[in-house]
C-alpha cells in the first residue's frame, strides 16, 4: 500500500524531516510532539475520506506518510465508538501520539517483571486526551492501552513512530493477575 500525500500534510511533512534530526531518541520524540501540537493548533490536517471511516470490528490503521529514508512513519487510526487495544508495546520504537478529533484515553502501565513468560505490569495514569492532545511513548516506557472514550461517537488518532511499526506485543491477561506475550503483526487498512 502506498501512503497518501496531502497539499495540507505536505508542510508538517517537512516539519517532521527537520524534526528527526533532532540527535536523541529524545529529542526527536519531543520535536515530533512539538510539530503535531502546533499543526492543530494552526492549519490543522484535512484528510481524504477513507482515513475517517471506522471499522466495525477494531480501529482502523492506514499510513499517511512513509519516509524514504525509514526515519519514520505516519499512520491515522480511525475509532469506532468504545473500540480500544489490548495491553501493548510498540517493540522497541519510538512513538509520539496526537489525538486529530475526538476524545481517548491513554492508559500507562509499568512493566514490574518478567518470570518464564510470565509478565506482571502496574496500572500507572489514565490519561484523557481530546484533540490536539499528543504524547510521546519513549522506550523502555511504552506499555499502554488506548481507547476512544466516547460511547457514540468516532474518534481519529495520528502515530508518527520512528520507523515502520509492522508489529508489537500484545499482553494478554491471565488468571492470577499475569500476562503473557503475544507478537502480533500490524497491517494498514484500505
Amino acid at each position: 500500500m502506498s501512503p497518501v500525500a496531502t497539499p495540507v500534510f505536505e508542510p508538517i511533512r517537512q516539519r517532521l524531516d527537520h524534526a528527526v534530526t533532532a540527535g536523541s531518541v529524545t529529542a526527536i520524540a519531543h520535536r515530533v510532539k512539538d510539530v503535531l501540537e502546533g499543526a492543530l493548533r494552526g492549519e490543522g490536517l484535512t484528510l481524504p475520506p477513507r482515513f475517517q471511516e471506522a471499522q466495525p470490528d477494531t480501529y482502523a490503521r492506514r499510513l499517511l506518510h512513509r519516509d524514504p529514508a525509514n526515519r519514520y512513519t505516519v499512520v491515522v487510526m480511525a475509532w469506532g465508538p468504545g473500540q480500544k487495544t489490548a495491553l501493548h508495546d510498540h517493540a522497541g520504537i519510538w512513538c509520539v501520539e496526537c489525538v486529530l478529533d475526538g476524545q481517548m484515553e491513554v492508559t500507562q502501565y509499568e512493566l514490574l517483571s518478567e518470570r518464564e513468560g510470565r509478565y506482571r505490569f502496574a496500572r500507572q495514569n489514565c490519561v484523557p486526551a481530546g484533540r490536539g492532545s499528543a504524547g510521546c511513548l519513549i522506550p523502555p516506557f511504552e506499555y499502554h492501552t488506548l481507547a476512544n472514550a466516547s460511547p457514540d461517537r468516532m474518534s481519529m488518532t495520528l502515530h508518527v513512530y520512528g520507523g515502520e511499526m509492522d508489529r508489537c506485543h500484545v499482553f494478554e491477561p491471565a488468571a492470577d493477575g499475569t500476562y503473557t506475550r503475544v507478537t502480533r503483526s500490524l497491517a494498514y487498512h484500505e
